[in-house]
C-alpha cells in the first residue's frame, strides 16, 4: 500500500517537472509523421518560433496575472494598441528607437491603469481587465480611424525580421525576455513576494508583503510584456492592424496554463510558459500546414485550457 502511494507521488512530481516537455515532444512527433515533407525542414523551426513569439511574451505577462489568482483579459488590446501607437509615431517622423520606447511606457501605463482600478475598486481582476479590454480596443479604432497603418521605415520591420540562423530575432527577444523575468521570479525578494501572494493573499498581508503594491506591479508587467508583443507583432506583419491580436488573451492563457501555471495561483515557472507558448505555436503550424480549418483552432485552445485547469485540480487534491 505505502509503495503504490510513493509511486502515485512520484508519477505527480514527474508530471509537474516534465509533463509540458512531454507534451511538446508528443506533438512534434504527431506533426512529423502527419507531414514529414514539410516538417523536416530548416524553415519549419524558423516559422514555429516566429510564430511563437508573440504568444510566449503576452503569456508571460499573463502567468504574472495568474500567478497572483487573477486573471488579464486586456492583453490582446494592449498588444493591438501599443503597435497601432507606435506606428502612428513612426509615421510622423519620430526616431525608431524612441518610438518603441514610448510604445513600450504606454504597455506598462496600460498595465499600471489595470493594476490601479483592480486595487481603488477592490473588483476582481476578471471584471476590470475584461471592462478595459473593450476600452483599449476602442480607442485603438478611435485613432486609427478603423484602418490599417502603413508607411513607417522600412529598417524596423527588417531589424525585426531577421534571422540569426534558423533563429529569428524576435524569439531572441523572447528568449531574454524569459531570462529577465525567470531571474526576477526565482532570485528577487519581489518575486518571493509575488509568489507568497498568489499562494495566501491573507498570510502574505499578515507577513507585511504590500498587497497593492504588488497587485500593480504585476499588471505593469502584464503590460510591459504586451507592449513588447504588440511592437513584435507590428515589426512581423509589417503594419498596424485596429483587430490585431484579437483572441489572444486565449492563448496567452492556454500558454500560461499549459506550462504548468496554477489557475489558482501561487505556483509555476516561466520556463514552463515558454514551453507552452511552443506548444501553441507548434499546433497553429500544424493546423496550418495540414490546412485544417482555422476555426478549429479556438476548439483546440479551449480543450486544452479545461483539461489544464482539470489536471491541475487533480493533482492538487490528491496531493
Amino acid at each position: 500500500m505505502e509503495r503504490k502511494k510513493t509511486e502515485k507521488m512520484s508519477f505527480q512530481a514527474i508530471w509537474q517537472k516534465y509533463g509540458t516537455f512531454g507534451i511538446l515532444i508528443l506533438l512534434l512527433a504527431i506533426l512529423a509523421i502527419a507531414n514529414p515533407e514539410n516538417f523536416f525542414m530548416p524553415s519549419t523551426v524558423t516559422q514555429i518560433l516566429a510564430q511563437s513569439s508573440v504568444n510566449i511574451l503576452i503569456a508571460m505577462g499573463e502567468f504574472f496575472a495568474i500567478l497572483i489568482a487573477g486573471i488579464d483579459l486586456s492583453v490582446g488590446s494592449v498588444v493591438a494598441l501599443t503597435g497601432m501607437v507606435t506606428a502612428k509615431l513612426m509615421t510622423y517622423g519620430l526616431p525608431v528607437a524612441l518610438c518603441m520606447i514610448l510604445g513600450l511606457l504606454l504597455g506598462a501605463f496600460l498595465g499600471l491603469l489595470n493594476g490601479l482600478l483592480v486595487n481603488g475598486t477592490g473588483l476582481h481582476p476578471f471584471i476590470i481587465t475584461l471592462g478595459t479590454q473593450a476600452i483599449f480596443r476602442g480607442i485603438t479604432l478611435i485613432i486609427s480611424n478603423s484602418s490599417a497603418v502603413f508607411g513607417f521605415p522600412a529598417s524596423f520591420t527588417a531589424m525585426l525580421s531577421k534571422n540569426f540562423g534558423i533563429v529569428p530575432v524576435v524569439a531572441l527577444i523572447a528568449i531574454v525576455t524569459a531570462l529577465i523575468l525567470s531571474f526576477l521570479t526565482k532570485k528577487t525578494k519581489l518575486g518571493r513576494n509575488i509568489y507568497a501572494l498568489g499562494g495566501n493573499r491573507e498570510a502574505a498581508w499578515y507577513s507585511g508583503i504590500n498587497i497593492k503594491l504588488h497587485t500593480a506591479i504585476v499588471f505593469v508587467i502584464s503590460g510591459l510584456c504586451a507592449g513588447l508583443a504588440g511592437i513584435v507583432l507590428l515589426g512581423r506583419v509589417g503594419s498596424a492592424e485596429p483587430a490585431a491580436a484579437t483572441g489572444f488573451e486565449t492563448y496567452a492563457i492556454a500558454a500560461a496554463i499549459i506550462g504548468g501555471t496554477s489557475f489558482f495561483g501561487g505556483k509555476g515557472k516561466i520556463f514552463g510558459v515558454v514551453m507552452g507558448g511552443l506548444i501553441i505555436g507548434v499546433i497553429n503550424f500544424g493546423m496550418n500546414i495540414l490546412a485544417l480549418s482555422s476555426t478549429l483552432q479556438q476548439v483546440v485552445m479551449g480543450a486544452l485550457i479545461i483539461g489544464s485547469v482539470a489536471l491541475d485540480r487533480f493533482v492538487a487534491e490528491k496531493r
